[in-house]
């Protein structure tokens, strides 16, 4: 828990549709605890729920993004046996990761430094990541003898392939931004003094979009990693047939036909 009067772990505002959430233990390179895991899904819930949130923007303040779990309290040395890893990603790390990639709106994260461990893992549950060109992603997980977890084996190997992701899993290499967007795992590098510009204005342009459909759009693309062909042309038919009845979709037309910019509401209907 916070000291009193000590800053929270997590910064939440939100402005114009946006939630801008700032993980916020620089001094430890935002390592989680479970205060601010906890502080996460509470917000990934209320921006789930909360129609005025159009879309989440995810950072780190300080140098680094996140060095994944503080593992302070769960030193094999502190007391107590070994600590059972296994119940604090099954209470922890497993349900945050399903809070992000279930959110139906977009979820950015700017990767303003650093993110090793289950820290990069989180970056890469996002469905849009843009990062610093110094920032680098870290599988740190072998070098403490541990597993890459936080949906860290499906991500790597689902973007890279096989090869490259048991390579950077097996060696704990960092992977430069700018590499890692040569290789698809993120979206964008881009410049350290234009990270947090470009990632709100790409924030700014989803608050502003049909939300209703940017979440039938993630349910697809989650779902055409284990659906048929055919099974993900009929999961389309159906997510378009929802579309077609929102709100948004009556907009959009309307705009296109009176030559005019949209203003979308982000509701189902």
């Amino acid at each position: 828990m916070n000291e009193p009067g000590a800053a929270p772990e997590l910064l939440e505002e939100i402005a114009d549709g946006v939630m801008t959430l700032t993980l916020n233990r620089p001094d430890k390179l935002n390592s989680f605890t479970p205060e601010m895991h906890a502080l996460l899904r509470a917000a990934l819930a209320r921006a789930a729920e909360e129609p005025t949130v159009r879309v989440v923007l995810l950072t780190g303040a300080g140098r680094g993004f996140c060095a994944g779990q503080d593992l302070g309290a769960r030193h094999p040395d502190s007391g107590g046996g070994a600590p059972d890893l296994g119940e604090t990603i099954e209470t922890l790390w497993n349900p945050m990761a399903r809070a992000i990639r279930d959110l139906p709106k977009p979820v950015i994260c700017a990767v303003n430094g650093v993110a090793a461990g289950a820290g990069a893992n989180l970056a890469l549950l996002c469905d849009i990541v843009l990062a610093a060109e110094s920032a680098r992603f870290i599988q740190s997980f072998a070098k403490l003898g541990l597993v890459p977890d936080s949906g860290g084996t499906w991500t790597m190997t689902h973007r890279l392939g096989e090869a490259r992701a048991k390579a950077l899993m097996l060696t704990g290499e960092p992977l430069p931004a700018p590499k890692a967007e040569e290789w698809g795992l993120i979206w964008r590098a881009v410049p350290d003094d234009k990270l947090m510009d470009e990632a709100r204005a790409l924030a700014a342009g989803f608050a502003q979009g049909p939300t209703f459909g940017y979440g039938l759009t993630k349910q697809a693309v989650h779902a055409a990693g284990h659906l048929s062909f055919d099974e993900s042309l009929d999961l389309e038919r159906d997510s378009q047939r929802r579309a077609g009845r929102s709100a948004d979709y009556a907009e959009g037309v309307r705009a296109f036909m009176e030559k005019r910019s949209p203003v979308f509401t982000g509701e189902p209907s």
